[in-house]
């Protein structure tokens, strides 16, 4: 993760001000819980796939993008359409389908 962030920062020409990062406890925090947090998922992901079968392992997967969207709906209080709530709702409606069949 932190050579990834470095190279992004060498890439748009900032690398000079890289400093700010890792001086910002706080940013440095959440680079690390992200790396952290992006492993342990990786680790899951590929366990749930050694036990169970891909299809229904990346369809599971998928619910994260409705997992986000409730997450905004209850933290940012973000408004969506009613067409909106119609494809979260057959989202979840597919993925139970292809779990369950």
């Amino acid at each position: 993760m932190t050579i990834f962030l470095v190279a992004v920062i060498a890439f748009q020409g900032k690398l000079s001000q890289i400093h700010t990062i890792f001086t910002n406890h706080k940013a440095l925090l959440f680079i690390v819980l992200s790396g952290v947090a992006g492993a342990i998922s990786w680790l899951f992901y590929f366990l749930a796939l050694k036990k169970g079968t891909v299809y229904q392992v990346t369809t599971v997967d998928r619910l994260s993008i409705v997992f986000a969207i409730l997450l905004a709906l209850i933290f940012l209080r973000e408004k969506i359409s009613f067409i909106q709530g119609l494809g979260i709702f057959i989202t979840i409606i597919g993925v139970m389908i292809i779990t369950l069949g």
